[in-house]
């Protein structure tokens, strides 16, 4: 069985468009585990905390998608508790 490869833009694409509208993608932690979160996440202020410490690690140039810093147990539990909010 021939399988096809798709090249990387392409798969770029595909995994951008499966963030709905209203949400965002954000990578966690040493692994880089993928996490869809609404952007009403922005207005928190621990959330906003974890933003500025992205900022001090991997500054602005970062090519890689928005990377937080943090646990991926800790950036669950946080997340949950925003959602509880």
């Amino acid at each position: 069985m021939m399988s096809i490869r798709l090249p990387l833009s392409v798969l770029a694409k595909k995994q951008a468009a499966a963030v709905p509208k209203g949400h965002f993608a954000v990578y966690v932690g040493d692994s880089r585990k993928r996490f869809v979160i609404p952007t009403s996440f922005l207005n928190n202020p621990s959330f906003q905390a974890l933003l500025r410490r992205a900022e001090e690690e991997f500054g602005f140039e970062h090519q890689s998608g928005l990377t937080i810093p943090c646990n991926e147990a800790a950036f669950q539990a946080l997340t949950a508790q925003m959602a509880c909010a």
